[in-house]
């Protein structure tokens, strides 16, 4: 189960929010904009690849993405569950 209060407390930080949010974008892109690697999302912003992946382990951690390492390289997609969770909270205040 997701935890909310964790969600929300991650998304607070305005570079975690907007890492999450180009997570989110490039699940429905084209092939190439799937390639969701630290590294390529360290790219767009100006923040050191330590940082993007600092804020990648609290996102982790907080439920909102998946990672799957292959090689040296890890990969983050949106986990459906956390995004569920946040419709169905954001549905009920309606």
């Amino acid at each position: 189960m997701v935890e909310l209060s964790q969600v929300f407390r991650a998304l607070s930080d305005p570079n975690r929010l907007a890492i999450y949010e180009l997570i989110r974008e490039r699940k429905h892109g084209s092939v190439a904009e799937l390639e969701r690697s630290i590294s390529v999302l360290a790219r767009e912003f100006d923040l050191s690849l330590s940082t993007v992946s600092h804020h990648v382990k609290e996102l982790r951690q907080a439920g909102l993405i998946r990672c799957v390492k292959q090689g040296q390289t890890v990969y983050c997609e949106p986990d459906p569950e956390a995004l569920d969770a946040i419709e169905g909270f954001l549905g009920e205040r309606r």
